[in-house]
């Protein structure tokens, strides 16, 4: 047991409509008696993907003893709900009316898709190419070191790791005039490095402004709550923009938060 973040639902709050069901990667959330409960402090990582798939309102954060997360019980609890239930009755009551999704082991943002051909582009000259608007090296945010002179008094951006790849000018419309910070909020471990180094950039190399990019993917939301969350530890306080990019790479959200 140790102290962690987890999710914490709020029963009075909940309506049981199971939104939050598929957002949990982990199947760490199941409808029981009508109400969305957690099902096992060790499935659940504590990012909160299922945060913003609450119309209730009813989902939230905390830090509390809990067990230690174990991806070996994910992966047997997921093997477990991919098998076929002997009853009809076990089905959660929000399946009773809402068609059947495959979300790519419980990720919406897993979900395999297509995103439709395109024109192919005319090749440009080996003159017209755009010049890339990197300016350091390394830029994961494990290996970063936050007090680094690219980061003292810079706009910096914390990019999700499918953003660069979603987005065909990331480097003009995103990256131009700001050093870089990558990170995946879903698959990279050690995330308390991560916190810890924000707020190092935060206070230390004293940042001007922080924009972080993701993607509109449930995932990804676990990125700006760790911004959020440094800004919260920091004595300082720097103005933080939310960028959110669509599939097919477009900018459908850009606000100071």
């Amino acid at each position: 047991m140790a102290v962690r973040q987890i999710v914490k639902i709020d029963e009075d709050k909940c309506n049981g409509c199971g939104d939050c069901v598929p957002a949990c990667a982990e199947g760490a959330i199941q409808i029981i008696d009508g109400k969305a409960k957690l099902v096992a402090d060790n499935l659940c990582d504590g990012l909160g993907n299922c945060l913003g798939d609450c119309p209730m309102d009813a989902i939230s954060i905390i830090e509390r003893d809990a067990e230690e997360f174990d991806e070996t019980a994910v992966e047997l609890n997921l093997k477990k709900a991919t098998k076929p239930k002997g009853s009809a009755h076990a089905a959660a009551p929000a399946a009773l009316h809402r068609p059947a999704v495959s979300h790519g082991g419980g990720c919406p943002g897993s979900r395999v898709m297509f995103l439709g051909s395109q024109a192919p582009a005319e090749k440009p000259s080996q003159s017209a190419e755009a010049p890339s608007r990197l300016r350091q090296w390394p830029v994961q945010l494990h290996l970063v070191p936050p007090t680094a002179p690219y980061f003292q008094g810079a706009n910096v951006l914390l990019a999700a790791d499918c953003v660069p790849f979603a987005m065909g000018d990331f480097h003009n419309k995103l990256l131009a005039g700001r050093s870089l910070a990558i990170a995946c909020p879903k698959l990279d471990s050690g995330q308390d490095v991560y916190l810890d180094k924000l707020v190092s950039m935060i206070d230390e190399a004293r940042i001007d402004t922080l924009a972080v990019a993701v993607m509109e993917v449930p995932c990804c939301t676990g990125l700006v709550r760790l911004a959020q969350a440094a800004l919260e530890r920091s004595e300082r306080k720097v103005p933080l923009k939310l960028v959110k990019v669509s599939l097919r790479g477009e900018v459908i959200e850009e606000r100071w938060i």
